[in-house]
């Protein structure tokens, strides 16, 4: 927002109006000790020279897109995003709009937010879609935060597969610590070639949501239809994790039966940004909306009749009593949302089947390569979409730090979050990985001693 200074007139008329002296008084409840403290900092700079050490700083970062290679996914993917994403989010309308409480004067960004959520509805198979929340993350654990609602907490457990994003469930546990949530199937030390039967036997009259990933945090891909049919039958909700890329390809959650659909929206027209900000897509049933955190835009008429759009269902979130409040998470990622939203229109149905076909091809032609070379081999059976567990002969931390050596940035080491996999490396690859840097891939390792 602009900073619009003040005149010591009209200063002294708000101290007076607040019952106040000076500025200092406003001060009064924090402690002197702690109002001014020593701050270890560099000797100030003009503003030439500020910028021409932060552009050098800039420099000495490595990136995807002019220094390095990378086969690093788990959760934030290297896509190739359109240059009319960056024009459009750089359009003054958009790119300094504020939350659009009057509608009257917010129309366009009313209207972008509201094709954003029938494009994810359409996407996902689901009825309601929301707009939106901070990543991934916090759009399952609001997942968890709507089936509490749903039960008035009068089911406390939640049953995870230990193959959603370790960052994921580190989340969902955050959110829940103090709401006497019991917790089962988060086990990393349990058999994680097992697949979404193993969970079945965790829920009981007790579950108040199920929640898996797809594809899991592996990349395998699971037909989760018996696991929801079967978890529906015991009376509790279900929610995927969904990679919005694969959806253009595989079958739907919602053709599974999901109750909530949720995950990263990054690969739609956001770059990797080191690490955020993200865009974390909610969809789910009608019947669950009222319980559902987050913008929600509707479509209506004005008194003249015309199309019309404005935030509806608001009284669930920081209007009211935040006891009262079905999530206190009332962010405007309206900026985010209106990238995901250019991304999928200018690339259109046919584009986005070509992107996901392209991640699909490009990844099972890596798996088969590397899987030839001596000491590695693929961890896992079952069907994957452009992530898979490749088994290294040695610790992959020591794989990673050679392939960076050489220019690569390698997979996700395993074995930060899963014990037992210490050898193992999540590779992704994207459309943006050209046959010949796999190659480049494979060389490399071939010549690791």
């Amino acid at each position: 927002m602009t900073y619009i200074p003040i005149s010591p007139k009209e200063r002294d008329a708000m101290l007076q109006t607040v019952g106040v002296k000076s500025l200092d008084d406003l001060f009064d409840a924090i402690p002197k000790n702690h109002r001014f403290p020593e701050l270890d900092l560099p000797p100030a700079l003009t503003e030439m020279e500020a910028a021409t050490l932060l552009s050098e700083m800039a420099q000495t970062n490595e990136n995807v897109r002019e220094h390095m290679i990378s086969f690093l996914g788990a959760g934030a993917y290297n896509h190739y995003v359109p240059s009319v994403v960056d024009h459009m989010l750089r359009r003054g309308e958009f790119f300094t709009a504020y939350t659009p409480y009057q509608p009257e004067i917010s129309q366009g960004t009313l209207q972008a937010i509201f094709e954003y959520q029938s494009l994810m509805t359409n996407l996902t198979g689901m009825e309601v879609s929301n707009a939106s929340h901070y990543d991934g993350a916090t759009a399952t654990a609001e997942a968890v935060n709507l089936a509490y609602a749903q039960f008035r907490g009068k089911r406390k457990k939640i049953v995870m597969s230990p193959t959603v994003h370790p960052q994921y469930r580190e989340v969902i546990r955050t959110y829940s610590q103090g709401m006497g949530l019991e917790e089962a199937g988060d086990d990393v030390s349990a058999d994680l070639e097992a697949g979404p039967e193993a969970l079945m036997s965790l829920v009981d009259d007790k579950t108040m949501i199920v929640v898996v990933q797809y594809p899991d945090f592996f990349g395998r891909i699971h037909d989760y239809t018996k696991l929801i049919e079967d978890a529906h039958a015991k009376g509790a909700l279900v929610c995927i994790v969904a990679n919005p890329t694969a959806l253009l390809m595989l079958k739907t959650p919602a053709e599974m039966g999901a109750d909530i659909v949720v995950g990263e929206a990054q690969p739609f027209g956001i770059p990797l940004w080191y690490g955020g900000p993200y865009l974390g897509f909610f969809t789910t049933k009608k019947s669950y909306v009222h319980k559902m955190a987050g913008r929600l835009i509707g479509e209506t008429v004005d008194a003249r009749g015309q199309r019309s759009y404005v935030l509806t269902l608001t009284a669930r979130e920081q209007h009211i009593k935040r006891e009262r409040a079905t999530s206190n998470i009332c962010t405007n990622q309206g900026l985010l949302a209106l990238a995901a939203a250019v991304y999928m229109s200018s690339l259109g149905k046919t584009g986005l089947q070509q992107v996901a076909n392209l991640c699909y091809q490009k990844a099972h032609y890596a798996a088969s390569e590397l899987s030839k070379i001596d000491g590695f081999g693929l961890c896992f059976t079952e069907p994957f979409f452009h992530e898979f567990v490749l088994c290294c002969p040695k610790p992959a931390s020591e794989v990673n730090e050679y392939l960076l050596d050489n220019g690569i940035f390698g997979g996700y080491d395993l074995g930060k979050d899963y014990p037992s996999l210490k050898n193992h490396l999540l590779v992704a690859v994207t459309e943006m990985n050209s046959k010949q840097e796999i190659d480049t891939l494979v060389e490399v390792l071939k010549e690791m001693e």
